[in-house]
């Protein structure tokens, strides 16, 4: 036979048998999810950002494991040159 919404039966006597099955039983009601309570959105947003900061933290300690010495090289670099014309635009 078959199980849920299925293939149907090839068998002529169990196809009959099923189709009978599916027309008097009542379908099954579905279930109703209760809804959430209603959230606060200034706490949702430090919830947020709590996660967020936690996942920067973790990911650039793995960045770092994963980079070759040049590369991390290269990224210094890369922001030592952004902090110093930061700093000559700020002086301006």
């Amino acid at each position: 036979m078959t199980i849920g919404k299925g293939k149907r039966p090839r068998d002529p006597n169990q196809l009959a048998k099923w189709i009978v099955e599916q027309s008097t039983n009542p379908a099954p009601e579905p279930e109703v999810q209760p809804k959430a309570p209603p959230v606060d959105p200034a706490s949702l947003s430090q919830y947020m950002a709590e996660i967020g900061r936690k996942g920067g933290q973790i990911g650039g300690k793995r960045r770092l494991k994963t980079m070759t010495r040049e590369q991390r090289q290269k990224a210094a670099k890369r922001a030592a040159k952004a902090r110093w014309r930061n700093a000559k635009n700020n002086k301006n």
